[in-house]
């Protein structure tokens, strides 16, 4: 793995994240929260997403390694993850139940619907495939793409409507699916 930035790591890590984050198919419950909140304040949430991030992929490692786990390990319990995430969006069967609390400001918005714990695992099984600054900008292209989504989430509402946005749904799904299988076989050895 070198530490260079690398267009291609870049893509790859963005498509990755994108898919994991799945901002657009997020959109009926930031609409539902939006409806109980009154308003999202987009710029909070990005940023504490932002941050949550970046602190995880630096410091996650470290604290794998207080408790005795290497990456392999991680991104192989991480690719489990990211199959069962990938099989809810498939699927349309949820199993991981969601409470949402009346407060929007970091939570949920923020931590777990951005930054869950989806995320933060695909994070360590990213930083065994791809070089740091490339996830670093990866993250920095989500965010960003998470800002204007969450500003305009009334109007993309209206341009997919319930259909387009349970096709996006599924499609990443797939993705995923396909994403923790090579996830799951570059860390085994298989």
């Amino acid at each position: 793995m070198k530490n260079y930035f690398n267009l291609k790591e870049i893509l790859s890590v963005s498509m990755i994240l994108f898919a994991i984050i799945d901002i657009l198919g997020s959109i009926p419950v930031i609409i539902q929260l939006r409806q109980k909140a009154g308003h999202i304040q987009s710029e909070k949430a990005t940023t504490v997403s932002l941050l949550l991030m970046i602190v995880f992929l630096f410091l996650g490692e470290g604290l794998l390694n207080i408790i005795g786990l290497d990456i392999s390990s991680f991104a192989i319990a991480g690719s489990i993850v990211i199959f069962i995430i990938a099989m809810e969006m498939v699927l349309g069967i949820n199993f991981f139940k969601e409470e949402i609390p009346e407060a929007v400001s970091i939570v949920p918005l923020a931590f777990p619907l951005i930054a869950g714990a989806g995320t933060m695992t695909t994070l360590l099984s990213l930083k065994a495939e791809y070089a740091t600054p490339n996830i670093v900008v990866g993250i920095i292209v989500n965010m960003i793409f998470v800002y204007i989504v969450l500003k305009n989430s009334v109007h993309i509402e209206k341009l997919f409507g319930p259909t387009g946005l349970h096709i996006l749904r599924k499609a990443f799904g797939i993705i995923l699916l396909a994403i923790a299988i090579k996830l799951f076989r570059n860390n085994t050895g298989l």
